[in-house]
């Protein structure tokens, strides 16, 4: 568990994020414009990248009924974190990368309590510093591939590109 939520996390946001820049040149030169974006940036990347797809396993505590649906008690309970995160009740234009993006009330994280994620603030502090060094050291970066080749891993918990070719200039 501390590997995969210690680092293949990381790892996924830092290259979702790279690759939803590289895809929105806008942003990315607005990222580049003002480096001090760089805190909303990665939330903003969090709630577009979803690196996690799926929280950890739950169990009901009761029975329940969920818009028709019967769930009884002690019932696996996997909850989608990607799909609000981009929900139209939620956030204004959500299938828009918005570096600038507020309010960012996402669920990248989980939300409070004792399912939030211990290394919220590390991921966070991790893909700030790379994303920015990436930008501040490589102005030219670019894909070295077409968008439809890249592959990504399989799994249902965690979403994240197997490789990302990029051109450093």
């Amino acid at each position: 568990m501390l590997l995969v939520a210690g680092h293949e996390t990381t790892v996924n946001l830092i290259a979702s994020g790279t690759l939803a820049l590289l895809q929105h040149p806008d942003q990315m030169e607005r990222l580049e414009g003002d480096p001090q974006l760089i805190k909303p940036a990665v939330e903003e990347l969090l709630r577009y990248t979803s690196p996690v797809e799926i929280a950890t396993e739950r169990y009901t505590r009761r029975d329940l009924d969920i818009s028709g649906t019967k769930l009884p008690r002690e019932e696996l309970v996997l909850a989608v974190l990607g799909s609000p995160n981009r929900a139209e009740e939620q956030f204004e234009n959500p299938d828009t990368l918005d570096l600038a993006h507020d309010p960012n009330r996402h669920l990248a994280f989980g939300r409070g309590g004792v399912h939030h994620c211990l290394g919220a603030p590390l991921a966070r502090r991790e893909g700030q510093i790379a994303i920015s060094a990436l930008l501040r050291r490589f102005p030219n970066l670019h894909l070295d591939v077409e968008p439809g080749s890249l592959r990504w891993r399989r799994g249902i918990f965690l979403r994240g590109l197997q490789r990302l070719p990029l051109v450093l200039e």
